[in-house]
C-alpha cells in the first residue's frame, strides 16, 4: 500500500496496512537549524514519512475592490534580540484601520489587532476584498509532484485559521472576543455571519479542487479557551454551514482544536467535520485522553496528532519516541482512523528522534 492510499483510508476512518505518519508542518527554524536547510519535500523523504503538503488556491480580486482596501505596511526595524516589528494602515472609503505585529526566527505574532470596535468591524465587513476568481494550478502542480507519496491539505478562505469563531478571534483578539460574546452577543453573531458569508462566496468556487482535505476550526474553540456552551452557540451553527459547503466542493474536513478537546468531542461530531486534530495531551497543555476520545467518537471522526513532540522530539530519545508512537497506536487502533503526528509544531529535537518516530509507525500494523 502506498502512502496516499494509506492516508486516504485513514481519512475515511478505515484501517490501512499500517499506521500513517506525518508532521504538523515543517517549521523553517527546524529545517534551518537541524536539517541543513532542507525543504518540506526533502525532510519528508529523509525520514520516509507519509507526506502531508499544505497548499491553497491562488485568488484574484477586482481592481475596484482592491482600490477600496488599500494597505500600507511599514517596517519598524528590529531589536537586539532579532525581533522585527511592523505596522499596517488600511484605508477604505469610510475610514482607516490599523494593526501591528512582530516576528522573529521562530514565529510571528500580532501586537495590535485590526478590529477594536463595532465600527471597525463594519469597515472590514463592507470593504475587505472577496476573491472574484480562483486558480487551482498551485494545488495541481503539487499534486502532480506528490503522486502517491501522500495528501494535500488546504485552508479555507478566511481572515483567520479556518472557521468564523477563530477568524473573529484573529481579528479582535481572543480575550476581547470572549468578552464581546458575553456582553455583545448580537454583534458577535452578526460578525460571525459576515465572516461566514465571505467564506461561503469563495467556497462556491472551490468545486473541483485537487486538494484532499481542508483544515477548519482553530485553537480559540478549544475547551481550554471557551466553554462547551459558548462553542455550541458561537461555533457549531457557523461550522455546520461552512462544512456543508466544503463537502459540496469535494474535500474532507479536519477540525483543528490545538488545546482542550475532551468536552468538545460530541459537539465536533455535530458540526459536520470528518476528523479532529491535534489531540493535544495534558503534557503539552491540552487535555486529550486519546484512548477515551477514540472510544467515545472514533466511529464518527478520524484523528490526526496526539504525539507529545516535547517528550518525544525536543527533550526525547529514540527509545522514548518509539514508546510514544506505540502508545498512540494502541489507544486508537480499535476505534478510530488515525494518522499519527506531533500535536502541533516543533522547533527543536535530535533528528534521530524523528527517525525513530517514523520507523516505529511502520511497525504499527493493523
Amino acid at each position: 500500500m502506498n502512502s496516499r492510499e494509506r492516508m486516504l483510508i485513514a481519512l475515511n476512518n478505515g484501517r490501512p496496512d499500517r499506521l500513517p505518519c506525518q508532521v504538523h508542518g515543517w517549521m523553517d527554524y527546524y529545517l534551518k537549524h537541524y536539517l541543513d536547510g532542507m525543504d518540506w519535500w526533502q525532510a519528508y523523504a529523509k525520514f520516509d514519512m507519509d507526506y502531508a503538503i499544505y497548499v491553497s488556491p491562488r485568488y484574484t480580486y477586482s481592481d475596484r475592490d482592491l482600490s477600496r482596501w488599500r494597505t500600507e505596511r511599514k517596517d519598524l526595524g528590529s531589536d537586539r534580540d532579532g525581533v522585527h516589528r511592523w505596522e499596517e494602515i488600511i484605508t477604505t472609503p469610510k475610514g482607516s484601520l490599523h494593526h501591528a505585529g512582530a516576528w522573529n526566527e521562530i514565529t510571528a505574532w500580532e501586537t495590535e489587532h485590526l478590529i477594536k470596535t463595532e465600527d471597525d468591524f463594519k469597515l472590514w465587513a463592507e470593504f475587505s476584498p472577496v476573491p472574484t476568481g480562483i486558480d487551482f494550478k498551485p494545488i495541481q502542480d503539487v499534486k502532480d509532484r506528490l503522486g502517491d507519496k501522500g495528501i494535500i491539505r488546504s485552508h479555507p478562505f478566511s481572515p483567520g485559521q479556518g472557521s468564523p469563531w477563530q477568524s473573529f478571534c484573529t481579528l479582535v483578539g481572543t480575550q476581547p472576543a470572549i468578552m464581546m460574546a458575553v456582553d455583545q452577543s448580537d454583534f458577535v453573531h452578526d460578525a460571525l455571519n459576515a465572516i461566514l458569508q465571505k467564506t461561503l462566496c469563495v467556497t462556491e468556487m472551490w468545486k473541483g479542487t485537487p486538494a484532499d482535505m481542508v483544515e477548519t476550526g482553530g485553537g480559540a474553540g478549544s475547551n481550554t479557551v471557551i466553554s462547551p456552551r459558548m462553542f455550541k452557540e458561537f461555533c457549531v451553527p457557523y461550522d455546520q454551514k461552512q462544512h456543508a459547503a466544503l463537502h459540496a466542493a469535494g474535500v474532507k474536513i479536519v477540525y483543528h482544536l490545538c488545546g482542550g478537546v475532551m468536552h468538545m468531542l460530541e459537539l465536533v461530531t455535530q458540526n459536520g467535520a470528518d476528523g479532529l486534530e491535534t489531540m493535544t495531551p495534558p503534557s503539552m497543555g491540552g487535555d486529550c485522553d486519546l484512548c477515551e476520545a477514540s472510544r467515545r467518537v472514533g466511529d464518527r471522526l478520524f484523528f490526526i496528532g496526539g504525539f507529545d513532540q516535547n517528550a518525544g522530539f525536543e527533550h526525547g530519545t529514540p527509545v522514548r519516541a518509539r514508546q510514544l508512537v506505540f502508545e498512540c497506536f494502541e489507544a486508537t487502533k480499535d476505534h478510530a482512523g488515525y494518522i499519527i503526528a506531533p500535536s502541533d509544531h516543533f522547533f527543536h529535537g535530535d533528528p534521530a528522534n524523528l527517525q525513530a518516530f517514523a520507523d516505529a509507525a511502520k511497525e504499527c500494523v493493523y
